[in-house]
């Protein structure tokens, strides 16, 4: 579904991201580790389009985004949820994940956005934004304001913007950052019913280990901006080069013991 090949960028004399190729399908979840300052980040960013690449290309469904803007790559499919969240404070709850369902439905008018027939539309879209509040517990504040929610539960207005936009690839990055210990466990789920969408692309970059070992069907790992391992999560971890990079483990020398 989602590909990067050759995938390249440098900043003056730093590669940051070096000649990255992989592919990912519908109905999987794939982990994205690697130590700080491996490329993570900016990896996501030249997927979705907030980073121009040096080289390579980005494309969804055979089509190719590498040209294509940040809105232009959501209205195809690719849904990113930040480190810090991008919402409209001032809004209600519920006034946010309208706009994203309004937004989704009027980008499917082949003629143009017609006013009218958004306006008389106003009751669909409100059910519709009820419904995505109702799948990530956000019911019942949804008069609330942004700016006035936990920080878990922006987060989780963050995942129903996403379902809203209708997107094809969902990409978290470090979705459990800042959380406390009740909430962290409520996106977690979120993003396990998201899984069971065979439909959907998963990409997550995170750090805790336990999350990516759950969650995770598919573990790469970028090191100085390279693809150095990409495989089932147990054989992956379990590779020296992921001990060495990522974990800070020395391989264990032949022969050696106690």
């Amino acid at each position: 579904m989602l590909q990067t090949k050759n995938l390249t960028v440098r900043f003056g004399g730093h590669v940051a991201v070096n000649n990255v190729s992989c592919t990912f399908e519908a109905g999987t979840l794939t982990a994205i580790v690697g130590p700080n300052g491996a490329g993570k980040t900016t990896y996501f960013n030249l997927i979705s389009g907030q980073v121009k690449p040096t080289g390579g290309s980005v494309s969804l469904d055979g089509r190719d985004l590498t040209g294509l803007g940040v809105s232009q790559r959501t209205h195809a499919g690719l849904g990113r949820a930040f480190q810090l969240t991008n919402l409209f404070p001032n809004l209600t709850v519920l006034e946010n994940v309208r706009l994203a369902v309004q937004a989704t439905r009027a980008g499917s008018h082949r003629h143009g956005l017609n006013l009218w027939s958004i306006w008389s539309d106003h009751r669909t879209l409100i059910d519709r934004a009820g419904e995505i509040l109702q799948a990530v517990s956000l019911q019942h504040k949804h008069q609330a304001t942004v700016a006035s929610l936990a920080h878990g539960d922006q987060r989780k207005l963050e995942v129903a913007l996403l379902m809203a936009l209708e997107s094809k690839v969902f990409m978290f990055d470090e979705p459990t950052a800042g959380m406390n210990s009740a909430e962290a466990p409520v996106i977690l789920n979120l993003i396990r019913e998201l899984k069971k969408d065979t439909r959907k692309t998963i990409l997550l970059v995170e750090h805790k280990m336990d999350v990516v070992r759950e969650l995770a069907d598919r573990i790469i790992v970028l090191h100085n901006g390279a693809l150095v391992a990409d495989g089932e999560p147990a054989a992956v971890i379990a590779s020296p080069v992921v001990q060495e990079a990522y974990l800070g483990v020395a391989p264990v020398a032949a022969g050696a013991g106690a």
